[in-house]
């Protein structure tokens, strides 16, 4: 037995409201859907039968007031012709069709009155079942974005955090160890040069300061 046969009790509005309290509320919506589907192709059959059953019941009486309406006829013409026992046949021909066509009036009215109904429990169904469908893509979109924010406040609580801005602290602490270790490097470089290095370094800088002082003396007295 299906999911909705066994709520079929149950109002549309308490199958949403079950929906939406669902881990997946997705999920269950199409459950419902095939559920209802199915139930649908039941009554399709079953509304065909009911209306094959009537119209056999309509044909069945069509015929005999069709026959009623004959026997008449030609009960009269019988008559006319002075033909006393073909006019008692062709009316107890009649009163039989008569009984009959009351018979099969019976059974057609009740036999449409059960079609009729059971026309209106399909577009019923019909409906509701157009109704669930288009609560689904409601469903989705609400389902989908209320995710897509689940998602993004999760990414988002990293942000401003005190775990952050301690990781953030760490960071420019390691960084000014690394700039500290990397300026006391040169300095201990610099301190272990050789005299060798001072003297070479202490020319370099005197062969500048001549070559400077040359250029600047041509054009003292111009």
């Amino acid at each position: 037995m299906s999911i909705f046969k066994r709520l079929r009790d149950l109002t549309l509005s308490n199958v949403y409201a079950l929906i939406e309290k669902a881990e997946d509320p997705v999920k269950l919506t199409d459950q419902y859907i095939r559920d209802m589907t199915e139930d649908l192709e039941d009554a399709e059959k079953a509304v065909a039968q009911q209306i094959a059953i009537e119209k056999k019941f309509k044909q069945q009486y069509e015929e005999q007031v069709a026959l009623v309406k004959k026997r008449e006829e030609q009960a009269h013409m019988a008559a006319q012709a002075q033909n006393i026992d073909l006019a008692r046949r062709a009316l107890e021909e009649k009163r039989s069709a008569e009984q009959k066509m009351d018979e099969f009036k019976i059974g057609y009215d009740q036999n449409k009155a059960a079609a009729d109904n059971l026309r209106g429990k399909l577009d019923e169904m019909r409906k509701q079942l157009t109704e669930m469908k288009n609560k689904r893509e409601t469903l989705i979109a609400r389902y989908n974005a209320a995710k897509a924010q689940n998602e993004i406040n999760k990414a988002m609580t990293g942000f401003g955090s005190d775990t952050a801005a301690a990781g953030l602290k760490r960071m420019e602490e390691k960084m000014l160890q690394m700039e500290a270790q990397a300026e006391a490097s040169n300095e201990m470089a610099s301190k272990g040069k050789s005299l060798d290095d001072e003297f070479a370094a202490l020319n370099k800088d005197k062969a500048v300061d001549d070559e400077l002082a040359a250029l600047m003396k041509q054009y003292e007295n111009k």
